[in-house]
This record gives C-alpha cells, sequence and structure tokens, in this order.
C-alpha cells in the first residue's frame, strides 16, 4: 500500500524559497507555482490539501488567489496560510490572521512551516 504524503502547494513569486521549502519539507508532496496569475490552474490540477500563500506577489497578490481559490467549488474547502514578510513574527503572535486566514511570517525556519502546516491539515487534532 502506498503511503499518502500531504499534498502542500506553494505559492510565491521568490522562486529560491519555493525550491529550498520544496526540498527541506520532505514528508509532504509539494508543488511550487511561482507565478500568481497561474495559481488557480495549479490548484486545479494538483489539488492540494493545503496552499500556502504569499501575500506580495506581482500581478495577483495572495488575497487576489485567495478570493479565486474561495471561489472554486473544488478548492474552497483548501485551507489556505498565507506567508508573509510586512509581518513580523511578534506581531503573528499578536494578530493570528491576516484578512481571515491564519498567516506565518517570513524568514521562517522549516521546523515552524511544518509544525504550521501539520496544525492547519489537522486543526481539530
Amino acid at each position: 500500500m502506498k503511503n499518502h504524503k500531504p499534498k502542500i502547494l506553494i505559492v510565491d513569486d521568490e522562486e529560491g524559497f519555493t525550491k529550498v521549502t520544496r526540498l527541506t519539507l520532505t514528508d509532504y508532496e509539494i508543488r511550487e507555482e511561482n507565478n500568481s496569475a497561474r495559481a488557480l490552474e495549479t490548484a486545479r490540477s494538483f489539488q492540494p490539501d493545503l496552499i500556502l500563500l504569499d501575500v506580495m506577489m506581482p500581478e495577483f497578490d495572495g488575497g487576489d488567489v485567495a478570493a479565486q481559490i474561495r471561489a472554486d467549488p473544488k478548492l474552497k474547502r483548501v485551507p489556505i496560510v498565507f506567508l508573509t514578510a510586512i509581518v513580523t513574527e511578534r506581531e503573528t503572535a499578536m494578530r493570528p490572521l491576516l484578512g481571515g486566514y491564519p498567516f506565518i511570517s517570513k524568514p521562517v525556519t522549516p521546523e515552524r512551516l511544518a509544525e504550521s502546516i501539520e496544525r492547519h491539515l489537522h486543526p481539530d487534532d
């Protein structure tokens, strides 16, 4: 029997960040999307269990992409966690939601990212 690795879509215009994240998060099946205009199409084809979504990107920002995902019947229940460098880790603790979504401040360690992924993949645990 094949083990199912949770599928994580990372949408971030920083290719270096998505590549390092994919290489460090080996417990997950990771798909990278560095073009926010293609994020919805990639999410539809990949059918992720969770989406890590950068806030500040050219073309469409994270809020735009999140709205597109929420409008899609097959994706609207997929958890979204924003990634942002505009809010510090200390501010994250004081304000756990950004635009109604949980978020992680960058830079982020692989351990903290994995812990956040697990928390949002299994919110009832």
